[in-house]
């Protein structure tokens, strides 16, 4: 699967000087610099060099500063990688190739030199505001078959951990969840109810979400 190139890529990124977190805004892994503002970085994963990866850093271009394609190293080079048709491409479009090899390095097979496409900044800023939202890298790149553990889900949960212990008011959970009030309000996952005015309370749907994620224990005093 696409999730086992993450961990290499994310590694490369690092020593590069990059903070790397996965699946967010569509893209398989988004890292940015210490800089103001950072350098963003798209990462799009696959299995091998393909058209579809391609269309897929066409697409989110005009939100970073520099696209790259990564994909396993073929067996003998015989894959797209070794095309110099399909390497000719990226480098036109302004894409970065990195081939993963199978002892987990990462080579550089093509740079991000090219001048990149025009940008779109408010998906920009989208993908930046939801990098530093986000808590930690819950999320492993190339994953498309269980939710993405978003920065509005990781604020979900801590609401819903708090309000296992019983029902309260937003106020009471928002050294936990800055967002509480709207997060209760808007019930997105169905996860809490109101038990009185201005009251919540943890749903059966919210207390099977926090066996699915458990959440840490609170400490003593919290909230």
């Amino acid at each position: 699967m696409e999730t086992s190139l993450y961990l290499p890529i994310k590694r490369f990124l690092e020593q590069r000087g990059f903070t790397v977190k996965g699946e967010i805004g569509g893209c398989d892994l988004v890292a940015l610099s210490d800089d103001e503002p950072p350098v963003v970085i798209i990462g799009e994963l696959k299995l091998s060099f393909n058209l579809e990866l391609v269309l897929q850093a066409v697409d989110r271009a005009g939100a970073g500063d520099e696209v790259w394609l990564a994909a396993r190293a073929s067996a003998r080079g015989k894959g797209r990688e070794g095309d110099a048709r399909f390497r000719n491409l990226c480098r036109r479009l302004g894409f970065g190739m990195l081939a993963v090899l199978p002892d987990g390095d990462v080579t550089i097979l093509v740079a991000p030199d090219a001048p990149m496409p025009r940008k779109d900044p408010r998906r920009r800023s989208r993908l930046v505001a939801e990098h530093r939202r986000r808590q930690g890298d819950p999320a492993v790149g190339g994953g498309s078959r269980v939710p993405v553990m978003t920065a509005y889900r990781q604020q979900a949960l801590a609401c819903a951990a708090a309000l296992a212990a019983g029902p309260a008011r937003p106020r009471d959970l928002r050294p936990h969840a800055p967002d509480a009030g709207k997060i209760l309000l808007s019930n997105v996952y169905g996860w809490f109810a109101r038990a009185e005015r201005g009251v919540y309370a943890l749903t059966p749907a919210g207390h099977e979400a926090l066996a699915r994620w458990p959440q840490p224990p609170r400490e003593e005093g919290a909230g």
